[in-house]
């Protein structure tokens, strides 16, 4: 039986990390196409690909969006998830069942909406734009840890910082956000990953401004090239870094 679940495990691993490895592998590729046989070993795909201002700018642009986005839904997640932890309020439930619905609906829904309310308003196809629907998509994770790491014992903290005279701005970042700070370092870096890697909204509400997924997509368009493959293989690397570094934060707190 316990064969049966390591091979069961072995399968499971494969199903999901052989394409990321055939990614990889291909990214070395020293010939014109990303497919087998493997021709021999190169990095000037990688020299290429990071040598490519568009690329590089797109980089800049994602990192920027991914960044700003998960700053801004963490910010409000975090208010909101206190406030409605911390009062007493009439359709509290209602309200917090609000705050996680975008997490149910698909991102091809969200930014469609978002398109038809910013044309509506006037607002034009650009990162501000993209980021905007990032912390839409965002907010909503953002909100469900911290809420879910609220505890009576950091209430109690913070009932006993207001008897000593601290003010509630006083209360929330000395006492609560260094209480929360595992929950919020994992929203954080959940959003910064899911932003990282999200293409729909970026490819509706970007126009010049492109992220380096919609920049991967206009690749794709030409055909295959191990340049794909290694832009491909450098997107994976940042966001099992950022992963991992959440991993980290988890096991600290645990």
């Amino acid at each position: 039986m316990k064969r049966l679940s390591f091979l069961y495990l072995a399968l499971a691993y494969a199903f999901i990390f052989l394409p990321v490895a055939v990614l990889v592998v291909f990214s070395f590729q020293d010939g014109r196409l990303p497919v087998p046989p493997f021709q021999g070993v190169t990095l000037k795909w990688y020299e290429k690909v990071l040598s490519d201002e568009g690329l590089m700018t797109a980089l800049g642009h994602s990192a920027l969006v991914a960044f700003g986005s998960s700053g801004v839904a963490l910010a409000l997640g975090f208010l909101a998830a206190h406030g409605l932890a911390r009062v007493a309020l009439p359709g509290s439930l209602l309200m917090r069942g609000l705050l996680i619905a975008p997490m149910t609906v698909s991102y091809l829904i969200i930014g469609l909406g978002l398109l038809t309310v910013f044309n509506q308003a006037g607002i034009k196809p650009s990162l501000v734009a993209t980021g905007i629907g990032h912390v839409v998509i965002n907010l909503p994770l953002c909100f469900a840890i911290c809420f879910a790491a609220m505890g009576d014992h950091q209430k109690s903290a913070e009932r006993a910082a207001r008897d000593l005279g601290a003010s509630e701005v006083q209360v929330l970042w000395h006492i609560s956000a260094p209480m929360l700070a595992p929950a919020l370092a994992a929203a954080f870096f959940l959003s910064v990953t899911f932003s990282w890697d999200e293409f729909i909204i970026a490819f509706l509400l970007t126009r010049f401004e492109v992220t380096l997924p919609v920049e991967i997509w206009s690749m794709l368009r030409s055909g295959l090239s191990p340049a794909t493959n290694a832009i491909g293989s450098l997107v994976f690397l940042v966001s099992a870094l950022v992963v991992i570094v959440l991993e980290t934060l988890m096991r600290r707190k645990a």
